[in-house]
């Protein structure tokens, strides 16, 4: 974008043909200066990919830093003033920047996996997307096999190599909505996944908690004197965890079988909690 007093004019060249020049000698887009909060904002930005510097496998992500410092003249402040919540420890991390740049350039991935229950696959994965979820990476894409939406968490996997299989490109899902209707990073699909409406009271206490931090988007309050909320979701096992995370300040009070479910699973809570160590 030109400066306001900065434009363009026509010089008329042999006849019909003509060329541009800028109405101040010697601009140029190329050496356009930044403002003052276009300045701030870039040094925010820096001092926000700072603070992942330093973790495995992030030299691409230090070469950008370093490109931006360079390039532009700003360093983030000096001072350690933010910090983000990152598992330094997490397994996997060190294919977190292959998986970014095979997604980004549309390679097909051969990934080794174990599951959580110790199963071993190997997977062709069309890689479409990479999420962050509760200090986790996870890496969507159309596996080969299959022909469906997979969803790998890095932690779990043990090996990646570029595969020789033609990359499928993505013409089914939108993963600026793909998530809309989940708590966490899992889609149900197929006959069983049904949206309900999950209605949880709360105790007053958390009640204000859970409308200042909604729990999903599609929160709304049914009561605030009942301090009663509904959401309209698929059942995942985030939403599990999420509502077991408010221990006893939260009650479910429908759909009905998941109110039994998490009825069933505190009683076998409570089993450990009554027997002999």
């Amino acid at each position: 974008m030109l400066p306001d007093d900065v434009y363009l004019n026509a010089i008329p060249y042999e006849g019909k043909k003509c060329y541009y020049r800028y109405s101040t000698p010697g601009f140029s887009i190329y050496k356009n200066e930044l403002s003052v909060s276009e300045v701030e904002n870039l040094r925010s930005t820096i001092e926000m990919l700072g603070k992942y510097r330093g973790l495995p496998s992030n030299s691409w992500l230090e070469e950008v830093i370093s490109n931006l410092e360079l390039r532009f003249g700003v360093k983030g402040d000096a001072e350690n003033l933010i910090s983000f919540g990152q598992n330094e420890q997490l397994k996997g991390i060190g294919f977190l920047s292959g998986v970014i740049d095979a997604t980004i350039n549309h390679q097909t991935l051969e990934i080794d996996y174990v599951t959580a229950n110790g199963n071993y696959h190997k997977h062709i994965l069309h890689p479409y997307f990479v999420k962050q979820y509760n200090n986790r990476w996870f890496l969507f894409g159309l596996d080969e096999k299959e022909s469906r939406i997979k969803n790998l968490a890095l932690d779990r996997i043990q090996g990646l190599t570029k595969s020789n299989h033609v990359f499928r490109k993505n013409m089914t899902v939108d993963f600026n909505s793909y998530f809309d209707n989940v708590v966490g990073v899992t889609v149900p699909s197929g006959p069983g996944a049904v949206l309900e409406e999950f209605r949880l009271r709360f105790s007053p206490g958390r009640f204000r908690y859970v409308l200042s931090k909604p729990i999903h988007k599609s929160q709304s309050v049914e009561s605030e004197e009942e301090c009663i909320v509904s959401l309209r979701l698929y059942h995942t096992k985030e939403l599990e965890q999420q509502v077991f995370s408010f221990g006893p300040d939260v009650e479910v009070l429908s759909p009905q079988w998941f109110r039994e479910e998490i009825a069933r699973k505190i009683a076998d809570c409570l089993k450990k909690y009554t027997s002999e160590p």
